[in-house]
């Protein structure tokens, strides 16, 4: 009887934890309420199989307890009971499986007027690439990585020398306009996550993933690695802001582009080489 109750107490506990528990999802900031939606119907499902299963061991321990006299029945078959398991079962499984399956299909369906944003993931920091005045991303190859170009972006691709670098700083995105990030990593394997925008994404060295969203509110949302790329793995932490037009624009216009960055870093290679040789000849002089 005791262990019984405690199995009854174990159902009654865990509905009472979860029902009654501070704990739940950060409040969302993005069009993906279906992937809620598909969790919760999940969390029924589960949990109603969970306690039915539970309350039922319960119930064989008490009806079937020892008893003086008593002999068990031996029962090796009960095609109506596997019967009815298997379609019950059948039908549960579908019922989680199908809401998934809805859900994945828009995740990879991305609009047509989607803006493409590039995340790139390195230990430890989060670096993004914008479209330009074109419009368009220039190609990139890990293998042109460098001091010089630390996020590997073709210098031949004139589609490229507009492109917005925002490197280990903020990222910035208009609210309601979908966007199609495009995820590289340029190391090991990362994960570009945003709780309260819900979808995620591994990262992997030599591919191209993506996903895509449309914010929802404007806000600070922080951005955390969901995938182990090391020993700072825990500090690989930035920031989005989701701004209004007018804000976006403004922000849009105080970042650098890869030509205007290329320029720069030239400049200041050039002045340092010229400021060698003037000091090597007064050196030579003295």
């Amino acid at each position: 009887m005791a262990i019984a109750l405690v199995l009854v107490l174990v159902v009654v506990g865990s509905i009472a934890f979860h029902v009654l528990s501070p704990w739940w999802w950060t409040p969302i900031a993005s069009n993906w309420s279906y992937i809620d939606h598909t969790l919760i119907i999940t969390f029924w499902i589960t949990g109603a199989v969970f306690a039915a299963v539970v309350l039922f061991m319960a119930y064989c321990v008490w009806r079937f307890r020892h008893r003086e006299g008593n002999k068990a029945h031996y029962e090796p078959v009960n095609k109506r009971l596997e019967g009815w398991l298997t379609v019950v079962t059948a039908i549960g499984v579908a019922a989680m499986l199908v809401p998934g399956l809805f859900v994945w299909h828009r995740f990879i369906t991305v609009p047509a007027d989607a803006t493409e944003v590039e995340v790139i993931a390195q230990q430890w920091q989060w670096n993004f690439r914008l479209p330009g005045t074109d419009g368009r991303l220039g190609t990139s190859d890990n293998r042109l990585v460098s001091f010089e170009n630390p996020l590997g972006i073709n210098p031949d691709d004139p589609n490229g020398q507009d492109d917005i670098v925002v490197e280990a700083a903020d990222l910035h995105l208009p609210v309601d306009k979908p966007v199609k990030m495009l995820l590289r990593s340029i190391d090991v394997l990362h994960d570009f996550y945003v709780p309260e925008f819900r979808a995620k994404m591994d990262m992997i060295p030599g591919s191209v993933t993506y996903f895509w969203l449309t914010p929802t509110r404007t806000g600070t949302f922080e951005v955390l690695c969901a995938e182990l790329c090391g020993t700072g793995h825990n500090f690989m932490r930035g920031f989005v802001m989701v701004d209004s037009e007018e804000d976006y624009a403004v922000w849009l216009g105080e970042q650098q582009t890869f030509a205007q960055l290329t320029e720069a870093l030239q400049t200041s290679r050039a002045d340092s080489d010229a400021l060698g040789t003037t000091t090597a000849q007064g050196d030579a002089e003295n």
